[in-house]
């Protein structure tokens, strides 16, 4: 590995941390643009990129997300200046004869998979984007604050009501407020969470 990398790595891990309280510092459009521009470069198994976003930054919509919240979760889903609800399209299959054109069957042979082995591609390489989501979002100088605690039903419902899309997490983006900090949590050593085979 390039020691050039080292300052990064340190910035996207060991710096970065998880917000829970945000200045009103905006976030540009453009910023959220080119989030995406580079996260959706990273590698999802079959390039399914079934990963959807939806941006949530008027307060009206905000208002709209506070029903699904846990209770903990409300008044920083506010204060942040986006909320990016992490969704996987149910339908990515139907994406892959453009994504995948060296396999030209890709589309049929997934859509002909059982619902749930389908659907279990769909979530295991949204949940690995929205990873790819918040390490470039810290790596173009925005914090985040991931949220599981929230009614998935309700949020679909709210913003994904032709079923088009089924929500997995939220993350809150924006400029953490540094006296908001907790203090960071262990970490599973390396003999702990690995073998060698």
């Amino acid at each position: 590995m390039s020691e050039a990398l080292a300052p990064a790595l340190d910035q996207l891990f060991h710096q970065g941390r998880t917000l829970h309280g945000w200045t009103d510092r905006p976030v540009e459009q453009a910023l959220l643009v080119r989030l995406y521009e580079t996260l959706r470069m990273a590698p999802t198994a079959f390039n399914s990129q079934p990963l959807r976003l939806i941006f949530v930054t008027s307060p009206e919509a905000k208002e709209r997300l506070v029903p699904a919240l846990q209770p903990s979760n409300v008044e920083q889903t506010r204060q942040a200046p986006v909320t990016a609800i992490v969704a996987f399209d149910t339908a990515f299959h139907t994406h892959l004869t453009t994504l995948l054109p060296q396999w030209p069957v890709a589309a049929a042979h997934v859509g002909g998979l059982p619902a749930p082995a389908r659907e279990q591609i769909g979530i295991v390489n949204a949940s690995l984007q929205a990873g790819y989501l918040m390490i470039v979002a810290r790596g173009l100088g925005l914090d985040v604050g991931p949220m599981t605690g929230l009614d998935t039903t309700k949020v679909d419902a709210a913003f994904f009501a032709d079923g088009s899309a089924k929500t997995i997490m939220c993350i809150n983006l924006g400029y953490g407020a540094a006296e908001t900090l907790r203090p960071r949590g262990p970490r599973l050593d390396f003999d702990m969470a690995c073998s060698i085979a």
